[in-house]
């Protein structure tokens, strides 16, 4: 009796599922599991030529016009005034355009301290702006004034420095990925690195923003920010691969693998964005640039880690990959 009523209870006792790890689910199933799946490996050349309709003009107007560099890079003049009450932005702008000239105005709301950054000026242009600032802004601490002069010597400088940085941090991430990884992930790396950079540099051209050493700044941290969503995408592939069998295609195994990988992607750039957003929207002159520069760098090293960077891996693969094996794509 009391083995039947055992036996009874290990029938009604719960049975444990264990839900397979994401890299364990099938290709169909992760199909089935994203509503709005396509393939993207198959449609790897439609990627290609998105990415040449913005890097080719981007190319040519840096040929043609370059970069509207700003004082940090060409030099000028900057001015620290301490106004008798409190001041607001629109009324320092508005006086600079008085004289006919542009710059950069910082302060914070509310505050009496102003820091104007113009192009270099003569001491005929430098009598004008003071006055212009004391007629139509308001009175200021004469005593406590300070100016300078940035030398172009300076900024040339700051733009080789800037070089530099990009080169050696292209090298370093070269040699770890590959080491990490294998060559043909670092090289399609690096060149969605170098994309994500000649984008934002083609659009700031193109348009003639100025830039100034926060782009810099922001330059380097697209730099980050789009290799490291790209290693997560290359991390999961190389867990796919290791469970290839003979039979089963290089270009799904891919597709597959940047579809996990695709929620993870978009879910934390648009939470980036949106903090970038915020900044160009209420940060002011001072830090627009540094956001706008963020905005484009991280749509374009979002799109460069889905749909560049692992298709040059397969691209490449196939292209030059194992003698014998031809791989092939799936349909969508």
């Amino acid at each position: 009796m009391a083995k039947k009523q055992n036996e009874r209870k290990a029938e009604q006792k719960p049975i444990d599922r264990v839900t397979p790890a994401a890299g364990e689910a099938t290709y169909d199933e992760v199909k089935k599991d994203n509503k709005l799946y396509f393939n993207i490996v198959k449609r790897r050349y439609i990627w290609f030529a998105i990415s040449l309709m913005f890097l080719i003009p981007g190319i040519i107007s840096l040929f043609m016009q370059g970069l509207n560099l700003g004082i940090d890079f060409k030099g000028g003049s900057m001015f620290e005034i301490t106004f008798n009450e409190p001041v607001s932005q629109s009324q320092v702008s508005k006086a600079l355009d008085s004289v006919g000239l542009t710059g950069q105005v910082q302060l914070s709301e509310g505050s009496t301290d102003v820091l104007i950054r113009t192009d270099a000026l003569d001491d005929e242009k430098r009598d004008a702006l003071l006055s212009a600032l004391e007629t139509e802004v308001g009175e200021f601490d004469k005593n406590n004034l300070k100016e300078d002069k940035v030398g172009p010597a300076i900024g040339a400088e700051l733009k080789s420095g800037a070089i530099k940085a990009l080169v050696v941090a292209s090298i370093l991430i070269l040699l770890y990925i590959a080491f990490r990884f294998r060559f043909i992930f670092a090289f399609a790396g690096v060149v969605a690195l170098l994309h994500d950079i000649f984008v934002t540099l083609g659009i700031f051209s193109i348009f003639q923003w100025e830039i100034d050493a926060p782009f810099i700044a922001a330059i380097l941290t697209v730099f980050g920010y789009s290799i490291n969503d790209t290693v997560v995408i290359f991390d999961r592939i190389r867990e796919n691969e290791k469970k290839l069998k003979k039979r089963d295609s290089f270009e799904d195994m891919v597709d597959k693998s940047v579809w996990q990988t695709m929620g993870r992607s978009i879910k934390t750039s648009v939470t980036v964005l949106i903090a970038l957003l915020a900044i160009f929207i209420l940060g002011g002159d001072s830090t627009r640039i540094f956001s706008l520069a963020m905005i484009i760098g991280v749509f374009s090293g979002t799109y460069s880690s889905i749909f560049i960077a692992s298709q040059l891996v397969v691209e490449i693969r196939s292209r030059f990959g194992r003698p014998g094996r031809k791989d092939k794509v799936a349909e969508a």
